[in-house]
């Protein structure tokens, strides 16, 4: 390079960073206007390294003012130049459209140059389509208004990006329904398009349960924690504010798109494609021929998953209650797997969902009698569990296998008896399948619960020798010539002697009950009751231990110190209870998950007491707990 072009290039670098240092460290707007006369091109100069003009830059900042000042200094030689993009393909209008408080600006480059409105980035995105995606709705309005006198089909283009995807499916993606519902009434022939997956505004909407629930459900403690905190931070409350309002568009958009929605009226045929089948002989356990055509005739068929099954599988219990009150008809829809909404919602655990649909008797008559194009019936489905990846939570294996098989029996009280002995096309009965499908959850719940029992085993036996040599080392030592203790007479020593007897009593109790877990079989069956009610009654037991423990250790410091001073036996308290609270807090909110919640849907199910759903869910360590869920393991 000639030592001319070497000084060339250097003189660029330097203005170009005394134009990013003004712009964008010090954001010295006069030094911004000084140095664009010094540049060609003036405000349209290039000098990012990813080929952004000052207006681009000027107009990222959110420096409307300066961006005008910048565009009435512009000469008439350079407004050729106006559409220049940077390498992501985005304009100055582009820029624009991401600032509510640009509408001056807009409107200012549309007289000046009106051809950027229908510019497209490398993502096939105008103006207006980025708008939608960053959810400003006065600039959405602004340059709506300036399509709105185009006919159908010049408008369409503004609407939609190369990949077919438009600007109510790009507004419900970025999660602003405001806008979502708001271009829903304005545009309502877009309600119907399919984006490239083929996926309508409503389907994608019925993809995303997070929008119609808190976005962090913690445990009871947490729970009354943020309830105080939401009266201290104003912050908080505004965010609190914001989710709910949030919810509440979600649910509005929903129930206008589900009116307009009848795609669960394109549904497959009622008639079952595979016989009953209760033997293990045979030719071939798969289908009959005459069953494979119609299977192959019906997979022909491209149907895309309607909203309601959508949501039956995402667990948006909300747009399922929706659509079936709008359309009670659409729970008899059918899919291109002979699959109804009790095989989705099985399969996907969805708890809620399934007792939904049980509540409607007459027709879960008809629902309960379907089997699917693989000869599943719905407690076949049961064992067969979705293969996407489930979010490890405080239980064990042992207590999520528990759940399955709760789950099992639950499904089993609704299926039709002939159909326990029924077999599918690999030839399974239910109980075999669900059995294969947890052979490994089966296996994990069986170490963790040796582990476990032995690891509190240790810990039970060693506080019973404490407790077992605490009493016959009491405090204050005897009596020589009675025997008797010294301070038998103490109030402080009765409590030391209960809490001691007590806590050699739970303790040994707990190491018999985790020796009777370490013989079991560990049978399949075990794992529905006897093991899990066992591990809760130890940790019980440990529990009541420890904290009889930590009394008769209070006891015995308060019997030797000759201090009367109140301060003093605050601490005392505080210190011996730290490892009580420690143990609680750890395994409390395990209790209240296992304990409450499956005491109230017994009552619920089984003894037919009402007891809302709402009182369920508040004793649920997480919002994911009250939902049986699936582990990873799966049967294809």
């Amino acid at each position: 390079m000639s030592s001319i072009g070497m000084e060339d290039t250097d003189a660029k670098l330097k203005i170009n960073s005394k134009i990013y240092n003004a712009l964008m460290i010090k954001q010295d707007e006069q030094k911004v206007i000084e140095l664009c006369r010094k540049v060609p091109d003036h405000a349209l100069y290039v000098f990012t390294i990813h080929d952004d003009t000052v207006l681009h830059m000027a107009t990222y900042t959110k420096k409307s003012d300066l961006v005008i000042k910048l565009l009435d200094e512009l000469p008439d030689q350079s407004l050729d130049k106006m559409t220049r993009q940077n390498k992501a393909g985005n304009t100055i209008l582009h820029e624009t459209a991401t600032s509510n408080h640009a509408l001056p600006v807009a409107d200012k480059l549309l007289r000046k140059a009106p051809g950027l409105l229908g510019m497209r980035n490398n993502n096939g995105e105008t103006a207006l389509l980025r708008a939608a995606r960053y959810g400003k709705v006065d600039i959405f309005n602004f340059l709506a208004g300036k399509i709105s006198g185009y006919d159908h089909a010049t408008r369409l283009p503004f609407l939609h990006r190369n990949d077919k995807t438009n600007v109510l499916h790009i507004a419900i993606l970025s999660l602003h329904f405001d806008l979502a519902l708001l271009i829903a009434n304005d545009y309502k022939y877009l309600i119907d398009e399919k984006d490239v997956d083929g996926m309508t505004a409503l389907q994608l909407l019925a993809c995303k349960p997070e929008a119609f629930s808190r976005k962090h459900v913690e445990g009871i403690l947490k729970k009354l924690t943020s309830c105080v905190n939401y009266t201290c931070s104003l912050a908080q409350r505004q965010e609190y504010r914001q989710e709910k309002r949030q919810r509440e568009l979600a649910k509005e958009l929903a129930k206008f798109l589900i009116f307009r929605d009848t795609s669960w009226e394109v549904t497959e045929s009622i008639q079952d494609q595979s016989r009953p089948k209760i033997h293990r002989y045979g030719a071939n356990p798969s289908a009959s021929s005459g069953d494979q055509k119609g299977i192959a005739e019906v997979s022909a068929i491209d149907h895309a998953e309607t909203p309601l099954f959508l949501a039956t599988k995402s667990g948006c219990i909300e747009i399922v209650k929706d659509i079936l009150s709008v359309y009670p008809q659409a729970v008899e829809h059918i899919d291109d797997e002979g699959r109804n909404i009790l095989h989705v919602a099985i399969k996907y655990r969805q708890l809620e969902i399934f007792e939904l649909v049980v509540q409607m008797e007459i027709p879960l008559r008809r629902l309960v009698r379907k089997i699917d194009y693989n000869g599943n019936t719905i407690l076949h489905m049961a064992g067969i569990k979705r293969k996407d990846y489930v979010a490890e939570k405080m239980e064990g294996p042992a207590l999520l296998l528990q759940d399955e098989l709760l789950w099992y029996e639950r499904v089993k009280s609704v299926t039709m008896p002939h159909f326990l002995n029924h077999r599918n096309n690999m030839g399974f009965i239910p109980e075999e399948l669900f059995a294969i499908a947890n052979n490994e959850l089966r296996a994990q719940s069986k170490q963790w619960l040796i582990h476990t029992t032995e690891g509190c085993s240790v810990v039970a036996v060693l506080i019973a020798t404490v407790a077992f040599a605490a009493a016959y080392t009491v405090p204050g030592g005897s009596n020589e010539n009675t025997g008797y203790p010294i301070l038998i007479n103490h109030p402080f020593f009765v409590a030391f002697t209960v809490s001691d007897v007590l806590s050699l009593t739970f303790s040994l109790a707990a190491v018999v009950t985790f020796l009777s877990m370490l013989t079991s079989p560990f049978r399949l069956e075990d794992f529905k009751h006897s093991l899990p009610n066992k591990m809760i009654m130890g940790f019980t037991f440990l529990f009541l231990s420890v904290c009889l423990m930590m009394v008769a250790f209070l006891a015995t410091i308060l019997l030797m110190i000759k201090s009367k001073e109140s301060w003093a036996k605050i601490v005392l308290y505080t210190c011996a209870f730290i490892p009580v609270g420690v143990f609680a807090l750890s395994y409390f909110p395990l209790y209240i998950t296992k304990s409450v919640t499956r005491g109230l849907n017994y009552l619920r199910d089984k003894a037919k007491v009402l007891v809302p759903q709402w009182l369920v869910n508040i004793f649920c360590f997480s919002s994911n707990s009250f939902k049986v869920k699936a582990p990873s393991s799966s049967i294809p």
